[in-house]
């Protein structure tokens, strides 16, 4: 019987590590675009949460699209492949959109 009651007590944590896991996301890509843009101050990440999972909303200025993206979209697609993962650690699902 207590071998079935530790399993639900440690859910618990586990959920408190995951939000942890998914304010990181919002961290993790404010670091990589504002290392990457020439105007860091025009960074702004806006987070939401509809029924797919976590939805980064990334915004930087115009001529810094550029630099986000990257070549053939290298730079976004490494940022998503790391938020994905970041997301799978916390048991949920996240995109990454570049406005």
């Amino acid at each position: 019987m207590k071998e079935q009651e530790n399993p639900e007590e440690q859910e618990a944590p586990e959920t408190q590590e995951g939000s942890k896991e998914v304010k990181g996301m919002k961290e993790l890509v404010e670091f990589i675009a504002k290392s990457i843009v020439n105007a860091p101050d025009d960074v702004t990440i806006t987070e939401e949460t509809d029924e797919q999972g976590i939805v980064l909303k990334l915004q930087v200025a115009d001529e810094d699209k550029g630099r986000i993206i990257g070549r053939q979209g290298r730079v976004a697609q490494a940022m998503r492949t790391l938020i994905r993962v970041k997301a799978a650690k916390a048991g949920t699902r996240a995109t990454l959109e570049i406005l």
